[in-house]
């Protein structure tokens, strides 16, 4: 039954987390991120996180955006640098049309880092991507 459910490959679709100033705290923050870089809206995104390691895991955290429009991106959550030294998920599910598409993207441990920033799609920030 489950090999004859058809789930769409995603591109245009990314994760990124991004160490930004916050004016009201006056700190440098790291934030996850959704880029969407298709020509079309994304609807009903969910998004499930979690870090984990093979000793670790955090509570599961769930974020649902209505409409994402069209070569846009959301912020999804603030992440604790303390999260860095474990793998984290982002399970991400939307509808582009009537289609339903789902990808899981993977930060590995110690991967999201200031030497590791790069130029994002869409955003003037550069962080660390997950494609």
């Amino acid at each position: 039954m489950k090999k004859d459910i058809l789930i769409p490959k995603v591109s245009g679709v990314y994760i990124a987390v991004v160490n930004e100033y916050n004016a009201i705290y006056k700190t440098q923050d790291w934030n996850a991120y959704i880029i969407n870089e298709k020509d079309v809206a994304l609807d009903m995104v969910i998004i499930v996180s979690e870090g984990y390691s093979t000793t670790k895991k955090t509570a599961t955290f769930r974020k649902r955006i209505d409409k994402l429009p069209a070569k846009s991106y959301a912020k999804i959550e603030l992440m604790q640098e303390a999260l860095f030294t474990l793998n984290n998920s982002f399970k991400v599910s939307f509808f582009e049309g009537n289609t339903m598409f789902d990808k899981t993207y993977v930060f590995k441990k110690n991967t999201i880092n200031l030497k590791a920033l790069q130029p994002l799609p869409l955003m003037k920030e550069k962080g660390v991507l997950v494609k």
